[in-house]
């Protein structure tokens, strides 16, 4: 099974050892986006903010790999505060269509760079 790594200068570039994502057969897996800026890499201010630049981010990725979010099977976030989980939710519905995919949701005491929320996401693409 071929194993390809998937780069796009519109999401933010790796701020550590890892790749943006790495697709293994029809799996695509996208690393935790926060949400930087992809041309600043700074941060968003303010939840809402971060978690709809987080989503930009996936977005750009997805399409980079040769699918779109409604191609996600399975979103991973962490926030540092549950308190925004009513945020969270509007994003999520902001950017998919049901039905929705798998998803889990954790608080956390930090995030890289200062973060509020990091999303992470399995894609399947045929």
């Amino acid at each position: 099974m071929s194993r390809q790594t998937i780069h796009t200068d519109l999401a933010p570039a790796a701020v550590g050892t890892y790749s943006q994502a790495v697709k293994v057969g029809n799996t695509v897996y996208i690393s935790g986006q926060l949400g930087l800026d992809p041309k600043t890499m700074e941060l968003k201010d303010g939840f809402d903010a971060q978690a709809k630049q987080a989503f930009a981010n996936l977005k750009a990725i997805c399409e980079a790999a040769g699918g779109s979010l409604n191609d996600v099977v399975k979103f991973n976030v962490s926030l540092t505060d549950l308190n925004d989980f009513a945020a969270l939710n509007t994003v999520f519905e902001a950017n998919l269509t049901a039905p929705y995919p798998a998803r889990a949701a954790v608080q956390v005491a930090a995030i890289p760079k200062g973060g509020v929320v990091e999303i992470e996401a399995i894609m399947f693409v045929e």
